[in-house]
């Protein structure tokens, strides 16, 4: 063996500190930015506030601050123009905006931000994650996951949106993230992160001392045969599967003595405030986009202290340049992130114009995919401008994700949404007989003839998801 020289050629993507501070200010909600913009402002002395003229959030109120504009098909935003970045600083955040995990490359939240935030699910789960000793990667992972899961302490979207959030700074495949999920799911609260009741219910099981009364046949009816408890009831499903009605009972009381939501038992106890992003409102017939009065906090260089640059004396002048550096990179930064929302906004008002007019009913399937496609943007950019941003509109507010839902096709072509299935669900469930609830497979038949080709077992997912008991404990109720 001997010591060679070799020259190779290779792309190595570079990031440059502008580029990763926009990229975490763009993961941001809009409490957070403001606290670590408060922070900035504070440390910085070539920072200061602009002051911003009250608005308040009415469309009309909207509309009358915003230029004149020639009607057209596109929704309009009052926000910074892609035009306005230099040569070359607009494409490189598009082409490489996706590509930075800053969890996974270890830089930590800042302590301010930690220290000031209230302990939810999330928080408790990730300070979990941070002492289970993994490494950098499944970390990465690992936070996709959380960020993923609901209050409730489901998991939300398939393991396809986690490789989509990891992308492409991280490649997982499916076995990887069950495998980080597996830890995850045996966290406090144990079944946070399941994917179904079943899956839930059969983790908090796992961890019973195995002479538990009952345990063998409450993981048999919490892996197959939850349906049809709520369906038959015990007593009935205890003769079908040939076991004595004492042990189905004492099964069943062990499965009631689990918890079919465990993100609920972590919460801060505190009202939780939110502040729009964008406003989506109707104007001429069109739906358009604005920024939200006051989602956009406006910084300016102090001019007092820019002008003593070159005047003051080198330790203080070096100092001096290197803060109005680090001010004109975070207002920068900050117009990036504006134009990377009110871009998201937009697509997702033409794509979901149907529910504006309409209501959930007429919500279309749509993924992060096709919105990053028609923006020319990496998938995991869209999560990270949809994660905690909410859009107002005349029918709620909502966060930007509430949009995004897969698909089922029906039988006349089209496609019919998750969300606009379950308010069909829900729709019936309203209007049924409550001596004779719907049950789920009745709910699918009835789907079905209207061209939905929707499973029983769909249909219990969806109706659990809306927290929508079963028809036997519906009927009880009614």
């Amino acid at each position: 063996m001997k010591p060679t020289l070799q020259t190779r050629l290779g792309q190595q993507l570079s990031l440059t500190p502008q580029l990763r501070q926009a990229i975490r200010l763009l993961q941001l909600s809009a409490i957070e930015l403001e606290a670590e913009l408060t922070i900035a402002v504070e440390s910085n002395p070539l920072l200061e506030r602009e002051d911003e003229p009250e608005h308040d959030y009415s469309p009309e109120t909207v509309a009358g601050d915003k230029p004149a504009e020639p009607e057209s098909g596109e929704s309009s935003a009052d926000s910074p123009d892609s035009d306005d970045f230099g040569p070359g600083e607009s494409p490189e955040w598009q082409e490489t905006v996706g590509a930075y995990e800053r969890r996974g490359q270890g830089e930590d939240e800042p302590d301010e931000l930690t220290a000031a935030a209230p302990v939810d699910l999330h928080a408790h789960l990730a300070w979990q994650l941070e002492l289970s000793h993994l490494g950098p990667r499944d970390l990465a992972i690992g936070y996709a996951l959380i960020e993923a899961i609901n209050d409730d302490g489901y998991l939300e979207g398939p393991l396809e949106d986690i490789q989509a959030a990891l992308s492409p700074q991280i490649t997982a495949d499916a076995a990887e993230i069950e495998t980080v999920l597996h830890i995850i799911q045996h966290f406090d609260p144990v079944g946070a992160g399941a994917r179904s009741l079943s899956e839930c219910l059969c983790v908090q099981l796992s961890l019973l001392s195995p002479d538990t009364p009952g345990l063998a046949l409450a993981r048999e009816l919490s892996r197959k045969h939850l349906d049809a408890l709520a369906r038959l009831g015990a007593a009935r499903l205890a003769a079908q599967l040939g076991e004595s009605p004492a042990d189905m009972d004492v099964a069943v009381s062990l499965l009631r003595s689990l918890d079919p939501k465990p993100g609920a038992q972590v919460s801060s106890g505190e009202a939780e405030y939110i502040s729009p992003d964008a406003i989506a409102y109707r104007q001429g017939g069109i739906w358009k986009v604005s920024l939200a009065s006051g989602s956009q906090p406006r910084l300016a260089i102090n001019r007092h202290y820019e002008r003593l640059i070159g005047k003051a004396s080198r330790e203080d002048d070096s100092y001096l340049k290197g803060q109005l550096q680090e001010a004109r990179w975070l207002i920068k930064s900050l117009e990036t992130r504006a134009d990377t929302l009110v871009r998201v906004a937009r697509a997702i008002v033409r794509q979901q114009s149907g529910f504006l007019d309409h209501g959930h009913e007429a919500m279309r399937p749509l993924t992060l995919r096709e919105v990053a496609e028609e923006l020319g943007l990496h998938e995991s950019t869209i999560s990270r401008a949809t994660t905690r941003k909410y859009l107002r509109t005349p029918r709620g507010t909502f966060e930007f994700k509430h949009f995004f839902s897969s698909g089922i096709a029906t039988e006349f072509g089209g496609t019919a949404s998750a969300t606009a299935i379950q308010a069909m669900l829900r729709k019936l469930i309203d209007a049924e007989n409550p001596r004779s609830p719907l049950s789920d497979q009745r709910l699918a038949e009835i789907l079905k003839a209207e061209g939905i080709p929707v499973a029983r077992r769909t249909v219990a997912k969806y109706r659990e998801a809306m927290n929508i008991s079963a028809s036997n404990e519906r009927q009880r109720l009614g």
